[in-house]
């Protein structure tokens, strides 16, 4: 009798939870069930930035008495960012997956999604010596050498963005206005590397620097800031195409210069340099980051270009080279007054500029100071800026990542 009785309660027990897992109807409010699963995310290469509250602004003297970068208390929402900069080996495969995506277009590679739309199938090999590929190498004259060279204007990748700015500032705007295609041809300007420098040798790094494995771990340069953001957008579509998620992550981007800056410091509020400061070297005299220590020296450091993305020791947060090496991309427009009237609240100033813009309008800033830069440029808290259409041969990039949730801890 006592086993039937507790049978009996198991089975009662049983129906309960059922029926509160289907959750019918019954007057209460307790949201909308079946959710999406969310845990968090920890993509390859990056690190955890935590919120928190960052005095950013000049660390040290301001020799130029510029007064662009006054001292200003903020506080940042927590990102996950790259701990190195984007290298060539990285940057390669998304020229490689725009120069197979074009490759299989070509060859009609093509297979059908569950909704009954045509895709690239990725599986197929691509057979290179096919005649129907002729069309992507040099041909006729543009060949050089008998030799068989991809033509790489034609790699070109096509994304899309949302204008969030222009969506909140009008409420009755159209969705087709904050809707905008951006198409860029994203192969590295090799040629930067003779552009910058007058009366310098420096071909061999044209001809090796993106190509030669040798430099597979350097930094990629010769990268404008539209090729930067495609490279975001692009990165953004193959973590949502490949991962095994029912939701996709906030986009991969560039980070805003307050971010850059918040990171950079690596937990030390006031110090002038990632690493601390007030010094550039350490107590036995070593040099602690890759740029131009005097006149006309450029190795003492320890690297005469560029050197590996994850050269000399990384800062609190485990970023390496915040100073130095590359100058790096951000996605805020420069103006030499924005300290002044951005929110202290995740600060930023965004502005599309168009091709018929004035030049000034096209400015965007770099941070971190590059391999020809003197230790001033090195400063946590200076500011410089590039025409946005512009490559060089020592600004690259790293990617940022808003975290969603209040801390990893939550998870």
């Amino acid at each position: 009798m006592k086993f039937k009785t507790e049978s009996l309660i198991l089975s009662v027990v049983a129906l309960l939870l059922l029926s509160a897992c289907s959750k019918a109807p019954t007057g209460e409010l307790y949201g909308v069930q079946n959710r999406p699963k969310w845990s968090g995310i920890n993509p390859y290469g990056m690190v955890y930035v935590p919120s928190g509250v960052a005095q950013i602004g000049q660390s040290d003297e301001d020799i130029f008495h510029l007064r662009i970068n006054r001292p200003k208390t903020i506080s940042i929402h927590g990102f996950y960012m790259d701990d190195t900069e984007i290298t060539n080996n990285e940057y390669r495969q998304f020229v490689y997956w725009v120069r197979d995506y074009i490759a299989h277009t070509i060859l009609g590679d093509f297979i059908e999604d569950e909704d009954g739309n045509e895709e690239i199938d990725w599986e197929t090999e691509i057979d290179w010596e096919d005649e129907a590929l002729d069309e992507m190498y040099y041909q006729g004259d543009m060949a050089f050498s008998e030799g068989r060279e991809f033509d790489v204007s034609q790699f070109e990748y096509e994304y899309e963005w949302k204008d969030w700015q222009m969506a909140a500032r009008n409420k009755n705007v159209k969705r087709t206005a904050i809707i905008h295609k951006e198409k860029v041809n994203i192969y590295p300007d090799t040629l930067c590397w003779i552009r910058d420098f007058v009366y310098s040798y420096n071909e061999p790094f044209t001809r090796n620097y993106f190509s030669h494995p040798a430099y597979d771990d350097y930094p990629v340069v010769g990268v404008n800031w539209k090729q930067a953001m495609a490279f975001c957008a692009w990165r953004t579509k193959l973590w949502n195409k490949y991962k095994d998620s029912e939701v996709n992550t906030e986009s991969f981007r560039l980070p805003t210069e307050f971010e850059w800056e918040y990171a950079a410091r690596g937990r030390k509020l006031s110090s002038p340099y990632p690493w601390g400061g007030p010094y550039i070297r350490n107590r036995k005299g070593c040099l602690l980051a890759n740029f131009k220590p005097g006149r006309g020296d450029y190795p003492s450091d320890g690297g005469l270009l560029t050197v590996r993305a994850d050269a000399y020791f990384p800062n609190d947060y485990g970023l390496y080279n915040m100073a130095g090496n590359v100058s790096e991309w951000t996605i805020t427009a420069y103006n030499d007054n924005a300290y002044n009237y951005v929110h202290d609240l995740n600060p930023d100033l965004k502005y599309d500029a168009k091709p018929d813009d004035p030049d000034v309008y096209k400015r965007k800033v770099i941070r971190g100071g590059s391999w020809k830069d003197v230790g001033y440029y090195l400063q946590t808290g200076t500011r410089h800026w590039e025409y946005q259409d512009t490559a060089k041969s020592y600004i690259g990039f790293r990617c940022a990542l808003t975290f969603l949730g209040r801390a990893q801890k939550d998870f």
